[in-house]
């Protein structure tokens, strides 16, 4: 089982979502620095050495160990026409046992944005989760006023939950954050969410 998580690989029809690997380092550090006025007011505060070698060299360790253990799926979406990277998309902090549940996070490069893109991944994603990784439960925050990210997530079959206080540091200040889930076996119908 672990060798099928070092593996994960999901086909959409216009991307491929793979790990991380250390030769993305140049691509990713160029897309998220020309999207940093995009990114920075919806994420937790950049460290100084965000963008450097070292700091995605990190991540992709971590990567490869998340999915060794099973712990998460992080995920690089990658435009199969051109190669060129998109984004991101992690399911993180995935529980088993009595919870069977993830934390979906993602973000999308400036260029990229409002082009369908991150739907098609978080479809594909959630699918993956529910049906090879047997889990019941997705869950997913965003900041109240992120219009685009609530409605990414709604469109992806999720449903507002409520509202979480002081849940993440974003620009170095504590956040409320609006909650959501998705659920594989999901009778609720559709749920209010306050969006005009």
């Amino acid at each position: 089982m672990l060798g099928l998580r070092r593996k994960v690989r999901i086909e959409t029809e216009r991307m491929t979502l793979r790990p991380p690997a250390h030769s993305d380092w140049r691509d990713w550090a160029a897309l998220r620095s020309a999207s940093a006025g995009f990114l920075i007011p919806w994420e937790p505060a950049w460290a100084p050495d965000h963008l450097s070698r070292k700091a995605f060299t990190n991540r992709v360790y971590w990567a490869q160990r998340a999915l060794g253990t099973g712990s998460a799926i992080p995920l690089f979406l990658v435009r199969r026409a051109d190669d060129v990277l998109l984004g991101a998309i992690t399911l993180d902090n995935i529980r088993r046992g009595p919870s069977q549940s993830g934390t979906l996070g993602y973000w999308i490069g400036q260029p990229f944005a409002r082009q369908g893109y991150m739907r098609e991944a978080i479809e594909a994603l959630v699918h993956h989760a529910f049906t090879l990784r047997d889990l019941s439960r997705i869950e997913a925050a965003c900041l109240p006023e992120n219009v685009a990210s609530r409605g990414v997530l709604e469109k992806s079959g999720f449903k507002y939950e409520g509202v979480a206080q002081s849940y993440l540091q974003i620009n170095n200040r504590w956040r409320n954050h609006v909650l959501y889930a998705n659920l594989r076996s999901d009778r609720r119908g559709r749920t209010e969410t306050g969006l005009a």
